[in-house]
Order: structure tokens, then C-alpha cells, then sequence
């Protein structure tokens, strides 16, 4: 991911937006921003520069969470399109580009295909006196908290009256332009380490359990009555109990989603790989539920095809319709907190007694493997009984004994990915080793 690879991948992004019409109007643009990474200055004005020599104007709106950039990219008619400069979770070292279309969603996989093609074959550049020109776009964090407090499904009397304390963990990304201030107009005091965004990421920025030892410490030492923890570029958010425990990132799109079905009736969307303690919201709800295969743009797609009122990835990514169709931190800890006040309970209270499944999650060394060929083993490896959908890889799921597991090809790895559930992890950690032994017993 050098300056030249960015540019030639903005410049096939912006040769594809022309192609595609959207840079007819002489003021659209397409808004460009970043995460806190070190390289991301230097990148995101690589990323500038490339659209500007295809012709497409851009803005700089600078450091701001993902979901921020494309919630402003939505709210402006002039904005045809987004850039952003994150790796998301993965650590400090890397990083990436996110494209949005001009609907506030990532671009579709048939874009994303187009845009590599234009990347590998050349995209074509403007005319000297055809390049496109350049500004700063100012404001996107305050908009973004101010369509969150405006959005009707929200009591925002019910979170300031219980005034909870929060501790916060934004691990020096880009969430720390948002959550802080958010959760203060919210009414909740804020105890915060990694506050500043300044991509010194002090650990593995992925907001899972064994990542965020510092964040139980704070709960427990500033008696907190919930943790939160953000990814770097703030697209999801992880819960920690009023004890210092991680209860599991799948919970934070169940709770929200909880909320949500509670105030606003409709459909609810996740993926093949996430828990089923998001499923059992929908069904306790009496909401319509379905998955999508795994990634964000795809979950979307199936969201805006079924109406959902609220969706997401069980990695802690929420996604509210009614703000934007992408994966929201911020927007995600509103709902939460929400659903802790007018329950009146604090977030352990509100887990106890409910079936607290168990997921692991295996990788396989991709090599000869025909996956076509692994799903036929696989099916005659697994226990029978099982309910299968192969639409993402291969799902397969024992509903009475309340287990599944999922193998499908990593999009970013040469491998397969193994995830398995259970309401035990011994029979979660027994599913996730069958499935893998198969896999590498025949060339994986």
C-alpha cells in the first residue's frame, strides 16, 4: 500500500464514476477522509491526487470514523462519492481504501470488480484543463452527532436521567472525533483512555475480548456501568459488564437490534457467521429475520431488498436504516444505552438468564483445496440432520441442538475460514476442529 497504488486506485475509481455519469454536475465531489493511522496523511493525499487527475473534484474532511464520512457523503447532494483511509481493525502498520457510492453505502461487489479492472488495466486520466480541484470539507463529526440525537427512535430523556457512567476505550483512532462527545451530549459521564486520535495504537486494535484488558481495568477502577470499546476507523463497537467482563461483540448488534424492534417493528438482517442470540431477538420480537453472506456491503444490499428497520455483523457493527446503511459505532452505543434506561438495568442484569452461546473460529491454509470438493466432505463428515445454505460457502445448522458451523473463503486471505457456535465451547471448539480436520486432512 504504497502513495502509487493509492493514486492508481483513486484515479480507476474516479475514471469508473465518470463512466458511470455521476460527475456530470460541476460541483459535485467526492469526499475523501482517513483513520488516525500515521500513513494516512500521506496516503489520503495520494488518494486526492489520483481522483484529481481523473477529472473528480474532491474534499478532505480529514480524521473522522467511517461511518461519519459516509453519513456526510449521504446528507450532501453534491457528494457522488466517498474515499476512506482505514485497514479498520487490523494493526497499526496497515492500511486500506474503503469506496463509497454517493448513497452513503460502500460501492457493490460488481463495482468493486469494475474498479480493480480499471485499476490493473490503467484508468484513464483527464485533460490538463479537465483535472479536478481540491478543498477541505469541515464539520463532518458534529453533523454526524447531531443526526444521531435527532433521530426519532431514540429517548434521549430516558439516557440523561440515568446519567450513566461510561468508560471508553477508542484505542487513539478516529472513533475519539465522535463517541466522546456523542456520549456527553447523551449525559453520560466519560472515563476515556485512547482518547486522542493520533494512530499510536498501545495494542491490536481489533475490539475483542482478549484485547481489551485495559478497558475491564477502568470499568472496575472508576465503577463504570459499562464499557465500550471502537475499532479504529469506528465502525464497531464491543460491550464490557459492570464487573470488567467482555460479554462478546455479537451481543452489541442483538441489544441495539432489541431496542430497535421494541420501538420500531420490521425486519432484522445479519450475516451466516454471526450468533444466534441475534436471531433469538428477532424471534422474541416477532420480526421477520434473515442473513446475507458475510461483509458489509452484502449485508446492506439485503437490508434495502427485505426494508430492515436495523441490521449488522455480529462483529459489534450496527447498522441503522433510518441514519445510514453502514456499520456504526456511535450510532450503536446510542441504541444500547438507550435500551439499558428504559429497561433500568445495567447490561449484566439484562444478559442474565439468556442463552449465552460459545463461537470459535478456525483459519485453514487455503492451498489446492476445491472448495466445491471440501462442502461435499464436510457434508459427509458433519453429523446429519443439519439445515444447509450455500450461498456464502457452506453453513451448515442443527436448530434443536441450537449449534451450527460456517466454512467459506476468506475475501482477504488464502484461506478458509472455519466459525463454529454452540451453547458450550467444548461442543463449539469439538464442531470447529471437525470441520478444520476435514479440511486439511485433504490438502488444506
Amino acid at each position: 500500500m504504497t502513495p502509487e497504488v493509492v493514486a492508481r486506485y483513486a484515479a480507476a475509481f474516479g475514471h469508473y464514476l465518470r463512466a458511470a455519469g455521476a460527475a456530470g454536475d460541476p460541483d459535485a465531489y467526492v469526499l475523501v477522509g482517513r483513520d488516525s493511522r500515521t500513513s494516512g496523511e500521506l496516503l489520503s493525499a495520494a488518494a486526492a491526487a489520483g481522483l484529481r487527475a481523473a477529472g473528480i473534484p474532491v474534499r478532505d474532511a480529514g480524521i473522522a470514523p467511517t461511518p461519519t464520512l459516509l453519513l456526510a457523503v449521504r446528507d450532501d447532494a453534491r457528494a457522488i462519492g466517498g474515499l476512506v483511509l482505514t485497514a479498520s481493525h487490523n494493526p497499526v502498520e496497515w492500511n486500506g481504501l474503503k469506496l463509497a457510492s454517493g448513497s452513503g453505502m460502500f460501492v457493490s461487489p460488481q463495482a468493486g470488480v469494475e474498479v480493480q479492472r480499471l485499476f490493473e488495466a490503467g484508468p484513464e486520466l483527464a485533460e490538463w484543463d479537465a483535472l479536478g480541484s481540491g478543498g477541505t470539507r469541515d464539520g463532518v463529526a458534529e453533523h454526524h452527532i447531531e443526526r444521531i440525537l435527532s433521530l426519532p427512535v431514540l429517548d434521549l430523556e430516558a439516557i440523561r436521567r440515568r446519567a450513566p457512567v461510561v468508560a471508553l476505550d477508542c484505542v487513539h483512532g478516529a472513533g475519539g472525533t465522535v463517541l466522546p462527545q456523542l456520549l456527553r451530549k447523551l449525559g453520560c459521564e466519560v472515563e476515556g483512555i485512547g482518547l486522542a486520535p493520533d494512530g499510536r495504537f498501545p495494542r491490536d486494535p481489533e475490539p475483542v475480548p482478549a484485547n481489551l484488558g485495559d478497558l475491564c481495568e477502568l470499568v472496575r477502577s472508576r465503577g463504570a456501568e459499562i464499557g465500550m470499546a471502537v475499532d479504529p476507523d469506528g465502525d464497531r463497537l464491543a460491550l464490557v459488564d459492570r464487573s470488567g467482563l467482555p460479554v462478546g461483540e455479537d451481543w452489541t448488534l442483538a441489544l441495539a437490534a432489541e431496542y430497535v424492534l421494541g420501538r420500531n417493528p420490521g425486519a432484522l438482517v445479519t450475516n451466516y457467521s454471526s450468533s444466534q442470540s441475534i436471531e433469538e431477538v428477532a424471534s422474541r420480537a416477532g420480526a421477520d429475520f434473515y442473513r446475507a453472506p458475510v461483509g458489509e456491503a452484502r449485508v446492506a444490499l439485503k437490508m434495502v431488498a427485505v426494508q430492515a428497520v436495523v441490521g449488522g455483523e455480529g462483529n459489534g457493527g450496527v447498522m441503522l436504516p433510518d441514519l445510514n446503511l453502514t456499520r456504526d459505532a456511535a450510532v450503536a452505543a446510542a441504541l444500547v444505552l438507550n435500551l439499558l434506561a428504559v429497561r433500568k438495568a445495567t447490561l449484566d442484569e439484562l444478559l442474565a438468564g439468556r442463552t449465552r452461546y460459545h463461537m470459535v473460529k478456525r483459519k485453514v491454509e487455503r492451498g489446492d483445496v476445491d472448495p466445491e470438493d471440501a462442502y461435499g466432505r464436510m457434508r459427509a463428515a458433519l453429523p446429519g440432520g443439519a439445515s444447509e445454505n450455500d450461498e456464502d460457502g457452506l453453513r451448515l445448522a442443527w436448530t434443536d441442538a441450537r449449534e451450527w458451523v460456517h466454512v467459506r473463503p476468506s475475501g482477504t486471505e488464502p484461506i478458509l475460514r472455519v466459525i463454529a457456535e454452540a451453547t458450550s465451547r467444548d461442543r463449539a471448539e469439538s464442531l470447529a476442529d471437525l470441520a478444520g480436520g476435514v479440511l486439511r486432512a485433504n490438502g488444506g
